[in-house]
């Protein structure tokens, strides 16, 4: 019995030898999950989806950069969080000092795949390593945020795969007709101004099932969003939005498509009023006159601002009034005579847009837009840049 063991030892001892690798000592247990495996290359600070929920906002916010480390083409492109930039994992070192934030203590949340991916640890290391101190990373994901019913935004490259493909997608255009859609858009985009979305639901497909991208200006502008809720809300079950909107279109291929035909004819220009210098676009007032109005004469005129209530709390320009474009229609009878009105917004879009619904409702007012970007900081400072 003594003389087998010897030889089966002797003959283990030779196997091993000519493969090591197959000797191994075997765990006592199955090897552990992949997500718990995963967790030995986690980052050291892990938020949830409500902590990111407060900064995957738009209009986008100044502090915080959300980053996708998933491939572009497969993942980002087809669906990520609003707001997100990409930059995949394999491109950090070649992207990351193009787009990552001058500030090294912005906050950055990294996210992937979900709780196996280890990607968005692996670029939150690297920002580490880059001298960044404010990092996060969102390990659930993109998954849990599709999951839990958040909207989910696409990229323009996905859009015009989908148009060459002629796929069978339902492109809305939210922004004013008149003043943006006509002037130029996604070539195969229909016409919803968010406005006017309730009376023109006859517009999207019978299908709640049916593919929807909404786009408007940029990552500044909510009418997308808006519209994309309204969607959803009435059963819609496929809607995305394309956050970085006509902007980013343009950017990544060009100038969009012009209406058919003319343009609708817009109100002829207000009579300059004293102190009120008009800007190129009919009904527009410049940079300069509204900004000297502002700081020589702010009581001279009535400055509304349409944008939505929240979007007036973040702040606005002193003695303000509050007046979202989409009630300006019930409004419209208690606006003043004795004084003009200069209308804004974030871009210029719903600024002008109310602009053209009280020239047509009310056309002996005299009111006027300001066509530019217009940004608040928390210290109530501003910026002014006026649209090209």
């Amino acid at each position: 019995m003594k003389l087998k063991h010897g030889i089966l030892s002797v003959i283990m001892l030779a196997a091993c030898a000519a493969a090591p690798l197959a000797c191994s000592a075997a765990p006592a247990t199955e090897p552990a999950p992949a997500a718990e495996a995963a967790k030995t290359q986690y980052y050291k600070k892990l938020v949830d989806l409500d902590y990111v929920k407060q900064y995957a906002v738009i209009p986008a916010r100044d502090d915080v950069m959300i980053i996708d480390s998933r491939p572009a083409a497969r993942k980002y492109d087809v669906g990520h969080i609003p707001g997100a930039v990409n930059i995949p994992d394999t491109q950090f070192d070649a992207l990351a000092p193009k787009m990552l934030p001058a500030d090294k203590s912005k906050l950055l949340i990294f996210y992937c795949e979900g709780p196996e991916c280890s990607l968005s640890h692996k670029g939150a290391f690297k920002a580490e390593k880059l001298g960044y101190t404010n990092i996060v990373v969102y390990t659930n994901g993109y998954p849990e945020w599709a999951k839990k019913g958040n909207l989910g935004a696409v990229s323009p490259a996905f859009v015009k795969k989908q148009l060459d493909e002629k796929a069978p997608i339902t492109l809305i255009d939210s922004r004013p007709k008149a003043r943006k859609y006509d002037k130029g858009h996604i070539p195969g985009a229909i016409s919803i101004p968010d406005s006017e979305f309730d009376k023109s639901t006859d517009k999207l497909p019978t299908d709640k099932a049916a593919s929807l991208i909404f786009y408007c200006e940029d990552v500044s502008c909510v009418l997308s969003p808006k519209s994309a809720a309204k969607a959803v809300a009435l059963g819609y079950t496929n809607v995305m939005t394309m956050p970085v909107g006509y902007v980013g279109w343009v950017k990544a291929y060009g100038p969009g498509a012009m209406a058919d035909g003319a343009a609708p004819t817009a109100a002829a220009a207000p009579a300059a009023a004293p102190g009120i210098e008009p800007g190129k676009e009919k009904g527009s007032i410049t940079v300069a006159s509204f900004e000297k109005i502002l700081k020589e004469a702010p009581d001279s005129v009535v400055i509304a601002d349409v944008r939505d209530p929240a979007e007036f709390a973040t702040g606005s320009f002193k003695n303000a009034v509050n007046i979202p474009v989409n009630t300006l229609d019930k409004k419209i009878g208690t606006l003043p005579t004795d004084k003009p009105i200069i209308f804004f917004c974030t871009t210029g879009a719903r600024g002008g847009e109310a602009y053209d619904m009280v020239k047509l409702l009310r056309p002996e007012l005299k009111v006027y837009f300001l066509n530019a970007a217009v940004k608040f900081a928390k210290d109530g400072s501003y910026t002014i840049v006026e649209v090209k």
